[in-house]
């Protein structure tokens, strides 16, 4: 039996800034995970994916993650991506922390 589709989003790293980001339905990158596009079958994540490499001078390491569809937006899935909205670990004062 196959596994149920789960919905996906587009990451990846700034290129410059090294924040994630998340690729929106605008096809912009945004820092924020509520704002990402979702994709609700595998074809829309194909989709998806392409859309997001179609950047390679702003964005690197793009892939697609598991999320759950809340009213506020995708919520992350998983730990690495939980961990992965929360930015840089090595500060308190850099990146999405410094915002809390």
């Amino acid at each position: 039996m196959a596994r149920a589709f789960i919905p996906q989003i587009a990451t990846g790293n700034d290129l410059l800034q090294g924040d994630v980001v998340y690729l929106t339905p605008a096809n912009t990158w945004s820092r924020h995970h509520a704002d990402a596009a979702v994709a609700a079958d595998e074809a829309a994540a194909n989709a998806l994916l392409a859309r997001a490499a179609a950047f390679p001078n702003a964005v690197v390491g793009v892939y697609l993650a598991e999320a759950v569809v809340t009213a506020a937006g995708p919520a992350p899935l998983h730990f690495r991506e939980v961990f992965r909205t929360r930015g840089p670990s090595n500060y308190p004062t850099h990146g999405k922390q410094a915002e809390g």
